[in-house]
């Protein structure tokens, strides 16, 4: 089984073949943001790092959507959200919000957590649990209220 950069890798090729311009700058925007980490932290990259980039690219790009739209720059706007779509197909299936409400109610009832104050311990148990699984902002929101009952 091929690795999540070796797709990545033959996805940027067919966009060449293809000469689908948007898509090849967006695929080679996301390989040198994982030559980059690469490089700065002297690692190679596993499947779980790389989808944290691509969350993070993501999340990046709906922060520029926000700004773009609230600018009236709506070419820009539409550009980045072409992004996200094309980064959107490196990303695993997503948990539902039931799914990661369960995880969470599991996760809060393991570690022992009671209110607010536990935030911290329990999103601890969360992140290792469900990073690249699940949006981090669904997660987040669904831990508060979990912890405020």
């Amino acid at each position: 089984m091929s690795t999540l950069k070796e797709r990545i890798t033959e996805d940027m090729k067919a966009a060449m073949r293809a000469k689908d311009m948007d898509r090849l700058g967006t695929i080679r925007l996301l390989l040198a943001a994982c030559k980059q980490k690469e490089v700065d932290e002297r690692i190679t990259l596993d499947d779980a790092a790389v989808i944290a980039l691509v969350d993070k690219l993501i999340k990046q790009r709906k922060d520029s959507v926000s700004a773009y739209s609230q600018a009236g720059r709506t070419d820009l706007a539409d550009k980045e959200s072409a992004e996200i779509t094309v980064l959107q197909a490196y990303l695993p299936q997503r948990l539902s919000e039931a799914e990661i409400a369960d995880a969470v109610a599991a996760i809060v009832a393991e570690v022992g957590a009671t209110g607010p104050s536990d935030m911290g311990k329990v999103m601890g148990a969360v992140k290792t649990r469900l990073a690249g699984k699940a949006d981090m902002g669904l997660v987040s929101a669904a831990v508060k209220k979990a912890l405020s009952h």
